[in-house]
């Protein structure tokens, strides 16, 4: 194990504080040696807080509030409580929205300012919104796409007051595959000069059909030319549609060098403790080399595992992963 320099006086200093000041409990003082300990064995290189050592991961983690779709569908989870339950029950320090969680109360203030508040209180990231329901950016229709537009301006500006740096959108349109990039991005160039004005992102996930097809998507992005226009490559989402499959390494491979977030979806686990439709540790070098060491965010979709286990599992394997990728 190697613990930095800098870790180890602040693990001095708080020790020597302890034993200067007054009605020292000494039990209570060798609880905090042993937890401060214990710390730095579990994991040195977060160890105080991470400073340089946090710096060379390759990536952090953060979790996609659609990994508790169930629970939030099924009320056993409340939104506001999602920051809390990603800090104490999972140890994640940053978490990514879904719109549909809180559909009604993107210009509720007062809603919003509680997400916002709750989120601090445990010292919780709020990365982004995922949204989706508010219409086809690019919708062949002239007035529906303006529409489509002016649906996610709130999400914009519900996002900027939380603390995000983006909102997900989705690519929707319909024609030939050249029609459907000349819309879509027509669309997108629209809600994107809306959101540089609130120093927002606006990015693109492969989420199904055409905006699967990472040559396409990548296109597209290129095509609305504007920098806070980027993609969320998402692991799994790369089915065309009629059964027909887009190469996912490929896939990704052609969406990072205009990644502003990435999705790390699951869905099952071998005994070895590995995905099985994905291999990680192949798509996670991918997402390095293209120079990305953001937030790498936990979207477990499957059914066979609860979702506290399902995203567990793919913590501990997104963990072993980045710890192969130091060494």
């Amino acid at each position: 194990m190697s613990i930095s320099i800098t870790a180890m006086a602040n693990y001095s200093g708080m020790m020597q504080g302890m034993a200067d000041g007054p009605c020292v409990d000494r039990r209570s003082m060798l609880k905090t040696m042993s937890a401060l300990l214990a710390g730095l064995s579990l994991n040195p290189l977060t160890a105080f807080g991470g400073g340089e050592s946090e710096e060379k991961l390759p990536f952090r983690i953060s979790l996609a509030q659609w990994s508790l779709h169930r629970a939030l569908f099924g009320g056993q989870l409340d939104n506001l409580d999602f920051a809390r339950v990603a800090r104490e029950d999972y140890g994640i320090e940053a978490i990514e929205y879904v719109n549909q969680f809180f559909k009604d109360k993107a210009e509720d203030e007062d809603y919003l300012g509680q997400m916002k508040k709750r989120a601090a209180d445990t010292g919780v990231r709020s990365l982004l919104i995922m949204c989706d329901g508010e219409g086809a950016l690019g919708d062949a229709d002239e007035a529906k796409r303006k529409q489509a537009v002016e649906n996610h301006y709130k999400w914009v500006t519900a996002a900027k007051f939380l603390g995000c740096h983006s909102i997900r959108v989705n690519a929707q349109s319909s024609g030939s595959d050249e029609e459907q990039l000349k819309l879509a991005a027509d669309g997108l160039r629209q809600l994107v000069e809306f959101a540089d004005k609130h120093e927002m992102n606006v990015i693109v996930e492969n989420h199904g059909g055409l905006s699967s097809n990472g040559q396409w998507l990548a296109s597209v992005i290129k095509r609305v030319n504007h920098p806070r226009c980027g993609t969320l490559p998402d692991f799994g989402n790369f089915n065309l549609g009629g059964d027909k499959w887009y190469d996912r390494y490929k896939g990704v491979e052609e969406m990072m060098p205009f990644a502003k977030a990435v999705s790390a979806k699951s869905h099952e686990f071998d005994d070895a403790g590995n995905e099985t439709k994905t291999d990680y540790a192949r798509m996670l070098k991918i997402v390095v080399a293209a120079g990305y060491h953001g937030f790498v965010g936990i979207e477990y979709e499957g059914s066979k595992l609860s979702e506290p286990d399902g995203i567990q599992a793919t913590k501990k394997l997104l963990e072993r992963v980045r710890l192969d990728l130091i060494k």
